[in-house]
C-alpha cells in the first residue's frame, strides 16, 4: 500500500522499511487512543460545518465498532500500511467510501500522534499511580505491624544506631509519597490537549480546540501550536523522570532486601517462591526476583537520559528523530507495572525476624543512647561521648536495650498517619472521575 503522503512517484521499499522501523509494532499500543482522538475530532468538525450530521453519525458508528475490535485484541496494522492513523482511516474508507477520508481534515499526523501519546500516557500513568498507591498501603501496613521490632541501622555499611522495621518499611512508604508528587507533575503535563496544532502551525479551518479538549477530558490545552509540537520529546522526558523516580525507590529497597535476606544478616526471609536454587549447591535460595527487580529498575532510571540524548539538540518543529523515542517510551510502562506487581507481592509475604538485637554483636548500636542518657543527667556531651567510647574500647560497655524515642518520625512516633494523609491528598488530586466521565460520554454516547 502506498503511504498517505504519496505523490505518485515510486517509493524505495528499503528506504520505506527503514523509515517506518518498528512504528507498526509500537502503534498497536496507541490504537485505542487514536480512535478516541478521531471521535472527538469529527464531532468538532461537524460543529464547524466540515461534516454533515449524517456523516458524523456514520463515522462515529464506524469508530465505535473499531474500538470494540481493538479492545478484543483483534486490531492489526496490515502489511504495507504505514501506521495506526493510516490503518484507522483505511478501515473507515473501506466501510464508508470517501467519507472515511474526511476524518483527516484539519489535522496532521503530527498532532494525531501527539494526542495519541497524551491519551496513552495519561491512561498508563493512571495504572502506575494506582499500583504505587497499593504498594504504599502495603508498606504502611507492614510498618505498623512491625513498629516495635528493632533492627540495626547502618551508616557506611557499619552498625550505627537502633532502627526498626517500622522505620524501614515506613521510610520507603514516605519515599513513594515524593514519587507521587513527581507522577502528578508528569500527569498534569500529559493532561493537556495538543489536537488542533496540526503540523505545528495551526490550520486555516476554524477549529474549536476547546471543544476537543472538553470531549477528551483534558484539563486544558497546549495553547501555542508551535509549543504543542515542541512537547513531543519533552512529555516523554518528563514522564520518564517520574517513572525513574519510582524505579529509584524500588531499586534501593531491592538492594536492602537482598542484603537483609542473606545469611550474614538474616533479618528477613523472602517468600520461597520468589527465590531460586543453585545447580550444584543444595542449600542456596537466591533472591533472584529482587535482583532482577533491581536491574530492571536501574534500566528504567537510564530512560530519561536516553530520551534526552535523542532530543536535546533539536530546534522547534517536528523531526523524524521523535519516532524512535516511542520504542523506548511506550514499553516502559509495562516494565514498571511488572516491577510494582512483584514488589507488592514480595513485601506482602515477607517474613521479619524479631530477635535480631539479642545478638551481643549489635550492643554497640546502643552507645549513642548511653551518651544521651549521661548528657541528660548533666554531663557535657563531649565528655559523655569520650566516656562511652572508652568503655567500648575496654569491653566494659553495657548496652541498655530500653530506648525511648518520641520525636516525630522516630522509632516511637512513626507519624504513619500523617504520611498516609499526605499520600491520600496527592492521590485524590488526580482528576480520574472527570476524565472517565468525558471518555465514556465520547465513546459510548
Amino acid at each position: 500500500m502506498k503511504p498517505i503522503w504519496d505523490k505518485g512517484k515510486p517509493v524505495n521499499a528499503l528506504i520505506q522499511e527503514y523509515t517506518v522501523g518498528r512504528d507498526r509494532e509500537m502503534d498497536l499500543m496507541l490504537a485505542e487512543y487514536d480512535v478516541q482522538g478521531s471521535m472527538a475530532h469529527i464531532k468538532m468538525l461537524e460543529s464547524i460545518g466540515l461534516l454533515e450530521p449524517d456523516e458524523l453519525k456514520s463515522l462515529t458508528q464506524g469508530l465505535r465498532s473499531l474500538l470494540e475490535i481493538i479492545k478484543r485484541g483483534d486490531f492489526v496494522i496490515e502489511d504495507g500500511v504505514e501506521d495506526v492513523h493510516s490503518q484507522v482511516e483505511l478501515i473507515l474508507t473501506r466501510q464508508l467510501g470517501d467519507m472515511g477520508k474526511k476524518i483527516h481534515s484539519g489535522r496532521s499526523r503530527n498532532d494525531q500522534v501527539l494526542v495519541d501519546l497524551k491519551l496513552f500516557t495519561r491512561d498508563r500513568l493512571r495504572g502506575i499511580i494506582g499500583q504505587v498507591k497499593g504498594l504504599f498501603d502495603i508498606m504502611i501496613r507492614q510498618s505498623d505491624t512491625f513498629k516495635d521490632v528493632l533492627m540495626p541501622g547502618y551508616t557506611h555499611l557499619q552498625i550505627a544506631m537502633p532502627s526498626s522495621f517500622g522505620l524501614w518499611f515506613g521510610a520507603y512508604a514516605e519515599a513513594l509519597t515524593d514519587d507521587m508528587l513527581v507522577l502528578r507533575a508528569a500527569f498534569d503535563q500529559a493532561n493537556r490537549n495538543p489536537l488542533g496544532s496540526a503540523a505545528g502551525y495551526g490550520s486555516s479551518f476554524p477549529l474549536n480546540r476547546q471543544m476537543t479538549t472538553d470531549l477528551l477530558g483534558f484539563e486544558s490545552m497546549d495553547y501555542n501550536v508551535v509549543y504543542a509540537q515542541m512537547t513531543r520529546g519533552k512529555l516523554e522526558r518528563t514522564v520518564a523522570f517520574a517513572l525513574a523516580s519510582v524505579a529509584g525507590t524500588i531499586s534501593r529497597l531491592a538492594f536492602d532486601a537482598c542484603m537483609f535476606n542473606s545469611q550474614n544478616f538474616a533479618f528477613i526471609k523472602l517468600p520461597d517462591d520468589c527465590t531460586t536454587g543453585s545447580s550444584i549447591m543444595p542449600h542456596k535460595k537466591n533472591p533472584d526476583v529482587f535482583e532482577l527487580t533491581r536491574a530492571r529498575c536501574n534500566r528504567l532510571q537510564a530512560l530519561p537520559q536516553d530520551i534526552v540524548l535523542m532530543t536535546n539538540n533539536l530546534p522547534s518543529g517536528y523531526f523524524r528523530d521523535m519516532q524512535l523515542v516511542k520504542e523506548l517510551f511506550l514499553p516502559a510502562f509495562e516494565q514498571l507495572e511488572q516491577i510494582l506487581t512483584m514488589t507488592a507481592y514480595m513485601l506482602d509475604h515477607i517474613k521479619v525476624r524479631t530477635d535480631i538485637l539479642d545478638d551481643p554483636k549489635y550492643d554497640a548500636i546502643f552507645s549513642v543512647e548511653e551518651v544521651n542518657r549521661l548528657a541528660a543527667q548533666g554531663m557535657p556531651f563531649r565528655e559523655a561521648y569520650r566516656k562511652v567510647a572508652a568503655d567500648i574500647e575496654a569491653g566494659t560497655f553495657k548496652a541498655d536495650h530500653n530506648i525511648h524515642h518520641t520525636h516525630e518520625g522516630s522509632i516511637g512516633n512513626l507519624c504513619n498517619d500523617r504520611i498516609s494523609a499526605r499520600m491520600q491528598q496527592e492521590y485524590d488530586a488526580f482528576p480520574f472521575a472527570q476524565i472517565d466521565k468525558a471518555i465514556d460520554a465520547l465513546t459510548k454516547g
